[in-house]
């Protein structure tokens, strides 16, 4: 009984431990996450550090993200690249450089989208990925249409509608922009799917730093080229703070690495449900550290958008729960399958050599000749 008591206070301090590391994990992730929104919003904002430059500021992330993902892959070997399919010429070009591209788009918009909109504005804006990843999902047939799915896409939309209406600081530019951004990483995260995904690449925020941040820095280059480098000559600012501006690489770097974490620690959806406690606490500092206008109705539609969002992650909770129910009853299927098979194929292996009663036989024919000596066995197991 002793034992029993200590194994079961072992185990209980073991699941406390993986819960305690989960927890941890979430809000290293939610501290990156919400350290890089606003110090993006305070480089970019015109308010505050004033260098309106979204562009430039997102080729410094990549040129960054680049450097430490080829020193951690090439020089110190903390991962492997993938080798199964190995990433050739071909494979790069036809699925990673879409990618790439979506991701430098989708980057540029989001990051323009702060030099017009609040903090908190923008962060209702983003309840609207999932409608714009299911409906994505549907054009491209990885999702399947369904009435209830669509009912629940357009209440998000609908809170969102109403959280826009209510918006004091509404800007047409930033709330075109943002939408946009919305677009191109939805379409992206469909792409991994069609690309990636569904060829067994399977790339960790490393290994997909070291092969989409070169090319996003390659695709922002020309758009660079004709939209902020005249502007930059103009103003003469080619000397950037190397402290705002490391530091804040820095930060975005370690996201990617917090992300790596939480989902490999735990699961995508557990990372969706903390960025939903990451949006309000966005909303919480906007209002009450920047002071950003939040009115009632912005928190009423947003609390509509709020209640969609969670029920689409309900729903995705149920369909992994499922999934994995399957995948067991699969593999107690086919491991009772394989058993039967064993056992059938003994049965026709003894089928084939039957038992082998020679020994009860004399091996010499000399005493098997001699009918005196001894019964003839053949002859009793002969039938009457």
């Amino acid at each position: 009984m002793a034992k029993e008591a200590g194994g079961e206070g072992a185990m209980s301090e073991s699941v406390l431990r993986k819960v305690l590391v989960s927890y941890c994990y979430v809000a290293v992730w939610i501290f990156l996450s919400f350290t890089v929104i606003v110090y993006n919003k305070y480089i970019l904002d015109p308010k505050m550090y004033n260098w309106p430059f979204p562009i430039s500021l997102t080729m410094v992330h990549m040129a960054f993200c680049s450097s430490l993902a080829v020193a951690l892959v090439r020089v110190f070997r903390v991962v492997d690249l993938p080798s199964s399919p190995a990433m050739t010429t071909q494979l790069y070009t036809s699925s990673v450089l879409p990618i790439g591209a979506l991701y430098s788009l989708s980057l540029w918009f989001s990051n323009s989208a702060y030099i017009y909109l609040s903090v908190s504005f923008i962060q209702m804006l983003k309840a609207l990925m999932p409608v714009a990843v299911y409906s994505i999902g549907v054009l491209f047939k990885k999702e399947t249409f369904r009435s209830s799915a669509m009912l629940n896409m357009l209440s998000i939309s609908f809170g969102v509608a109403i959280a826009a209406y209510g918006e004091a600081r509404f800007d047409l530019r930033g709330v075109a922009l943002q939408l946009a951004a919305v677009a191109f990483e939805a379409t992206r995260l469909v792409l991994i799917q069609i690309l990636l995904t569904s060829k067994g690449i399977s790339l960790n925020p490393i290994t997909s730093l070291y092969y989409v941040a070169p090319c996003c820095l390659g695709f922002l280059f020309l758009p660079w080229v004709f939209v902020e480098l005249p502007r930059l000559r103009a103003v003469g600012m080619f000397e950037p703070d190397f402290f705002v501006f490391g530091t804040n690489s820095l930060c975005a770097f370690a996201l990617n690495l917090a992300v790596f974490l939480l989902v490999g620690k735990t699961s995508a959806l557990t990372m969706n449900v903390a960025g939903v406690v990451k949006d309000w606490l966005l909303i919480a500092f906007s209002w009450s550290v920047i002071r950003d206008t939040v009115t009632p109705i912005n928190l009423f539609g947003y609390g509509i958008a709020f209640l969609g969002v969670g029920y689409y992650n309900h729903v995705k909770l149920q369909a992994l729960k499922a999934k994995e129910a399957q995948k067991k009853v699969a593999q107690a299927d086919e491991e009772a399958g394989s058993l039967l098979q064993e056992r059938d194929s003994r049965r026709r292996a003894q089928d084939r050599d039957p038992v082998i009663i020679e020994p009860l036989i004399s091996s010499d024919p000399i005493r098997s000749n001699n009918t005196n000596s001894t019964p003839n066995l053949v002859g009793s197991l002969s039938p009457a």
